[in-house]
């Protein structure tokens, strides 16, 4: 069940990211900030990745676009980014989010530097809380872009 509230938070990212340009998925919403929607995906990769791969299943991983030297990257580099590769990135790491989380009981724990014990179910939670709040980010930077508003 939780699978698939996360997937309609999953989808509601990619319909505002639909039928743009590459340069608009790169339009930031306002100086000086560095929001754009395809920073948003790439975003969502590296939480995806963060806490499903690396946290909740243990898989030693790198981060895609974010190092020690350049936290923001997700957002930070999206000027000479490469819109497709970076959504078909995003829909990749979806589909190893699950797979490495297969199986895996909600009440599974591990441990991150800040807490001692976070559960799978969390992390779930975690994650649409996270959809939706750039979810709401998403629906005014599409709105920005050209107009569209809605679900």
């Amino acid at each position: 069940m939780l699978e698939g509230w996360l997937d309609l938070h999953r989808q509601t990212l990619l319909t505002k990211c639909a039928g743009l340009t590459a340069e608009q998925l790169k339009l930031r919403s306002v100086e000086p900030s560095s929001l754009s929607l395809l920073g948003l995906l790439r975003h969502m990769t590296e939480v995806e990745r963060a806490w499903f791969r690396i946290r909740a299943a243990g898989e030693e991983l790198s981060y895609r676009y974010c190092s020690d030297t350049n936290e923001d990257g997700d957002f930070d580099d999206v000027a000479e980014a490469d819109a497709a590769a970076d959504h078909a990135a995003f829909l990749a790491e979806i589909e190893a989010a699950r797979a490495a989380v297969a199986g895996v009981s909600l009440e599974h724990e591990f441990a991150t530097e800040r807490r001692p014990a976070i559960s799978v179910r969390w992390v779930y939670l975690h994650m649409i809380e996270e959809y939706a709040r750039h979810n709401g980010h998403a629906d005014l930077l599409r709105e920005r872009i050209d107009g569209t508003t809605g679900d």
